[in-house]
């Protein structure tokens, strides 16, 4: 029992000093009781197959799927506009959304949904987002108290009621004491959530900022001749090669994409992008984004029969970079490129890229490029599919490549993909509230959809949205709750409480019990600790005389509003890196709303469901 509780103390020690990550601390905590022979191998690894943890990495899948296809942000720009622009009822849009849907899908399923919609909304509103992360993890949890499939909680408490041979609680038995939480705890987070109001974490400073694709797209005029043509299956250009159109020597045109499938009414559409070369075939419903005079284009239209999209300014913000993309490279002072012209240097055939235009000395340049003789301090921007570019970054005797491309590449929403993510998160949030399949399965379905229908790049871009830190957080700290009852902490701990509140009456018992509960879920699961008290509420009730209803609700409202500490709940874990928070910021924000909460409660209980 002694060494459970100084790992325990010295874990709480660790996370609230903040010098070590997290994770570390939690598995340096897993690592002690291992060792010590308190909990065996297996239960020690066991957290990292429980199935909250692994839904946690399939929603963080979802949630990614969510940010890359752009979703995320259309329904945050949704979000903004019912708040009008205040933040005040913006703030109360996000916690009463959330809280309303944790009523019927599970918090952490919440949390993982709403987390991105969010991030976006606030980047969207200015707003800062480390101000309503927490605030939606609790929200969550408050609005689990909603119904009976909010939160594990309601579900063993309402087990533990109807097997003592009373009425079976229905799905809205919780409705009353859930409003009353959902309604106080938003109000107290109005204020308490200001001390998180913060600017989010920059690494880059004003002058070192990067700038966007669409910056330098804008920087080099590319947008400021740009049009766009279809072409129509009846078009004689169909099956044809850019090379045997000649569209610069006819027509004073160049060509900046070859795109297909945009024209597809399939729910699953598949957009590909080609950097134009003179082998390029033109296929039937592709659609070509040139440059070059507004006679010119014209002129190519009529005399193949093709669509031209006579809304410049629209077109212009049709440019993507699903598959290709740009950057700038800038050749050494002693590189072979210099006092060669652009055709010479043959970038198309040598290096799968295409130079659209050079920059030099503030001056951009992107007409009659074939002939320019490349000089010291030039910069080409060049043209090319994203592994194309990348692979450019590695010759660094000739070259530098400025940025990251594949990051940027990374950056880049796959916006067409939004109405099928918006699909496969409805299909998951309707799986998982009619409950017909367990919910870490629904996730797991939803996380593969995701990566089959192509909401993102490939399968390492899915991984990339897992939140490591949070998962072994929670996974190396559930095992804790093995240590804590094999020792007997946990029993003794809520039977001496309640032994000594019995003699008090029972006000003062279920002050005991809420709190008693409360504390153990700061470092137990809650539904472990609310399958441990729910017994010992319903045994207490009894033996005074009294109606255990008030008593086992105290078990589970103690167990679900828990939000003194990031790894006491998964929603808390789950929002603890976007928000940059630390132990101490859930401890400035959380334990207040957790105890007035209580008290309200305390006194709310009775009323609902009198002794």
């Amino acid at each position: 029992m002694i060494i459970s509780l100084l790992t325990l103390l010295l874990a709480v020690a660790g996370f609230m000093w903040g010098k070590l990550r997290s994770d570390l601390v939690a598995l340096m905590a897993l690592v002690v009781l291992a060792i010590s022979g308190i909990v065996t191998t297996q239960e020690a690894l066991s957290g990292f197959s429980n199935p909250i943890v692994i839904m946690m990495i399939g929603l963080f899948v979802v949630g990614g799927a969510i940010f890359n296809t752009g979703l995320a942000k259309k329904l945050g720009a949704s979000l903004v506009k019912l708040g009008g622009g205040n933040p005040t009822r913006l703030f109360l849009v996000v916690v009463l959304a959330t809280g309303l849907i944790g009523g019927f899908v599970s918090n952490t399923g919440t949390v993982a949904l709403m987390l991105p919609i969010v991030v976006s909304m606030a980047a969207a509103s200015g707003t800062s987002a480390s101000r309503l992360l927490m605030p939606l993890a609790f929200a969550s949890s408050m609005g689990g108290m909603l119904t009976l499939i909010g939160t594990p909680p309601n579900l063993v408490i309402a087990e533990v009621w109807e097997e003592a041979g009373h009425t079976p609680l229905t799905m809205f038995s919780f409705l009353p004491a859930g409003v009353i939480c959902l309604v106080a705890g938003t109000l107290l987070l109005i204020p308490l959530s200001r001390v998180l109001d913060r600017k989010p974490r920059n690494d880059d400073n004003g002058a070192g900022k990067r700038r966007s694709l669409e910056d330098i797209v804008a920087e080099y005029g590319l947008n400021d001749d740009l049009w766009r043509v279809t072409v129509p299956a009846s078009s004689p250009i169909a099956g044809l090669t850019l090379g045997n159109l000649a569209l610069r020597k006819n027509y004073e045109l160049d060509v900046l994409e070859l795109r297909t499938g945009e024209q597809s009414r399939r729910l699953i559409k598949n957009i590909t992008q080609e950097a134009p070369t003179a082998g390029s075939t033109v296929d039937p419903g592709a659609t070509l984004f040139v440059r070059g005079p507004e006679a010119g284009v014209r002129l190519f239209a009529k005399d193949y029969g093709l669509e031209l999209d006579m809304k410049p300014e629209e077109s212009r913000r049709n440019l993507r970079f699903y598959d290709i993309g740009v950057a700038e490279i800038v050749p050494m002072p002693d590189s072979p490129l210099l006092k060669k012209t652009i055709a010479q240097l043959d970038f198309r055939n040598r290096f799968n890229v295409n130079i659209l235009g050079v920059r030099r000395k503030g001056e951009y340049i992107t007409d009659n490029l074939a002939s320019l003789t490349v000089t010291k301090n030039d910069v080409l921007l060049v043209q090319g599919t994203w592994q194309a570019i990348d692979a450019l970054s590695a010759d660094t005797s000739r070259w530098v490549v400025l940025g990251q491309p594949l990051s940027e590449a990374a950056k880049v929403t796959l916006d067409y993909k939004a109405p099928i993510a918006a699909i496969i998160m409805a299909a998951m949030i309707v799986m998982l509230v009619i409950d017909v399949i367990p919910a870490v399965m629904t996730v797991i379905i939803a996380a593969i959809a995701m990566v089959l229908t192509g909401c993102f790049r490939s399968v390492g871009d899915a991984y990339k949205t897992i939140n490591w830190e949070s998962v072994v957080l929670i996974g190396a700290m559930m095992p804790m709750s093995f240590a804590l009852e094999k020792t007997g902490v946990s029993e003794a701990v809520s039977a001496a409480l309640v032994n000594w509140l019995g003699g008090l009456g029972p006000h003062w018992l279920l002050a005991g019990l809420y709190f008693t509960t409360s504390l153990m879920t700061l470092f137990i699961s809650n539904t472990a600790t609310a399958v441990l008290m729910a017994p010992i509420a319903l045994q207490s009730a009894v033996a005074y005389g009294v109606s255990p209803l008030p008593f086992l609700f105290a078990v589970t409202l103690g167990a679900s509003l828990c939000f003194a500490s990031p790894f006491s709940t998964p929603p808390n874990a789950l929002v603890m890196s976007a928000g940059q928070y630390t132990f101490s910021d859930y401890l400035k924000v959380g334990a207040p709303a957790q105890v007035i909460l209580g008290i309200l409660m305390i006194f709310v209980l009775p009323l609902l469901f009198p002794f």
